[in-house]
């Protein structure tokens, strides 16, 4: 396959600033609802939320960016990273009802006073994966030779040292999504492309308790391939799924045994992905308010509501909190911006456009965290309930927002955005040991990563 380089948007100063300006307001996010005594991260501004530990792992991937950009002193930043690694390497692993985790693993959500298991939640193997891919990128960057430098490193090297992935295989070969005191492990487990690529990376490059190659071939040979508006694509509907892992991992040019026989990569992919669901927007087949090329963007979003409603003269399913995907959905007229945002790394020719088209069709929060976390034009004609009204073009425009900012949304616009203009995580990431051991073990190759380790191959 021939070299594919990074796609560069011909990107102005108005441009660069706008990037800059949301950047720093989805930041503002993790400023707000960061307990510095804890590290622990609200999972979103509704009032009684818990915190959610993969939205400590998009903070602790954040920080760096923002001492680079000059949000936040360094030493804040490690102050707040300290505080946090120190609190889940002391954390309960009992796998008590009420603790903090079990088998190096952490609870999905924990009690943002206590720091202890809230809604009687699962024990996570995904939250924890990108909890500990924000700890990794902290590790990477405060490389320096002070004394709470190294103790990012060390006790980093702490936590990851404990989760125990051939535990969490069940007896399998590929990972379980969950398991709960009370019920032991769920019956789902991490198969079908979703975002689970550096769950696998990260538990191939464990430093103890690592799976094998096998695990990774169970969840690459449940794959689907499909052809889309005459597009070849590895398929998964919501946006986010092609974006989690691509966070960290910087998979351009690099092949695994299935992108190999495709002539491919999942950068390419992830591009192609974000290209389909513009085209789902343009094509509009549900006739939905507001959909065109400049206005897309399904996946994992708050809604208007959760039931059945008119829309012209027509009964139609709508949503509250679910997956919505394209081209086969969900989709009950719900665009986030966040997920056309954080395509911009993959497909910077059409995520500018929209980005522009969005900030004079529907503005930003007045929260100060930038875009809502959702909007939904259609859902203004049949009722008045959470529906904002701009003037654009001398033209009165009214749609459902979102009342609430989410951590999972603000976190990959500011890291996905910074992997456009910089390239910074990716970077920081590429120097991680175990990430690099784990994409070999996978048996990926090319470009910066060299060749796999051992055969690796499966068809």
């Amino acid at each position: 396959m021939a070299a594919r380089p990074h796609i560069e948007g011909r990107i102005t100063a108005d441009d660069d600033a706008m990037l800059d300006d949301l950047q720093r307001k989805a930041f503002r996010f993790f400023e707000r609802h960061t307990d510095p005594k804890t590290g622990l991260v609200l999972d979103s501004t509704q009032p009684g939320q818990p915190a959610s530990i993969a939205a400590v792992g998009f903070a602790l991937s954040c920080y760096p960016i923002a001492v680079e950009r000059g949000w936040m002193p360094r030493t804040k930043a490690l102050a707040w990273t300290l505080a946090t690694l120190r609190f889940f390497d002391n954390a309960d692993q009992s796998g008590a009802k009420d603790g903090v985790g079990y088998k190096g693993f952490f609870y999905h959500f924990l009690k943002p006073d206590t720091g202890t298991r809230a809604w009687n939640c699962e024990l996570s193997t995904i939250d924890t994966t990108l909890l500990l891919a924000g700890m990794l990128s902290a590790a990477q960057f405060f490389s320096g030779d002070a004394a709470g430098e190294r103790e990012v490193r060390e006790r980093t090297q702490s936590i990851y040292a404990r989760v125990d992935w051939r535990w969490a295989q069940n007896g399998g070969d590929a990972i379980a999504q969950g398991w709960t005191p009370e019920q032991g492990f769920n019956p789902y487990r991490w198969l079908g492309y979703n975002e689970a690529m550096i769950l696998y990376v990260l538990a191939l490059g464990a430093p103890e308790f690592p799976v094998t190659p096998e695990a990774y071939h169970a969840w690459t040979s449940t794959f689907r391939w499909r052809r889309l508006y005459g597009h070849e694509v590895l398929y998964a509907g919501p946006l986010f799924i092609h974006q989690f892992s691509h966070i960290w991992l910087d998979l351009r040019g690099l092949q695994d045994a299935f992108m190999k026989m495709r002539k491919t990569d999942y950068f390419e992919n992830s591009r192609i992905a974000t290209h389909i669901h513009r085209q789902y927007a343009i094509r509009n087949p549900h006739k939905f308010v507001g959909y065109e090329k400049n206005c897309w963007g399904f996946t994992a979003s708050d809604g208007p509501a959760d039931g059945v409603a008119r829309f012209r003269g027509r009964k139609h399913k709508f949503y509250d909190y679910i997956a919505r995907g394209a081209p086969f959905g969900p989709d009950d007229g719900t665009i986030s911006p966040w997920a056309a945002i954080a395509s911009l790394p993959f497909a910077p020719e059409i995520v500018l456009d929209e980005i522009r088209h969005l900030e004079s069709l529907i503005g930003h929060s007045p929260a100060g965290y930038g875009f809502h976390a959702s909007f939904n034009l259609s859902w203004s004609e049949e009722s008045s309930n959470g529906v904002v009204c701009n003037m654009v073009d001398g033209k009165k425009v009214c749609a459902w927002v979102s009342p609430w900012h989410f951590a999972l949304n603000q976190g990959p616009i500011v890291l996905m955005i910074e992997n456009y203009r910089s390239r910074m995580v990716w970077n920081l990431m590429r120097e991680c040991a175990p990430l690099k051991l784990g994409l070999q073990r996978a048996g990926f190759s090319g470009e910066w990563l060299g060749a796999p380790l051992g055969d690796t191959h499966r068809s």
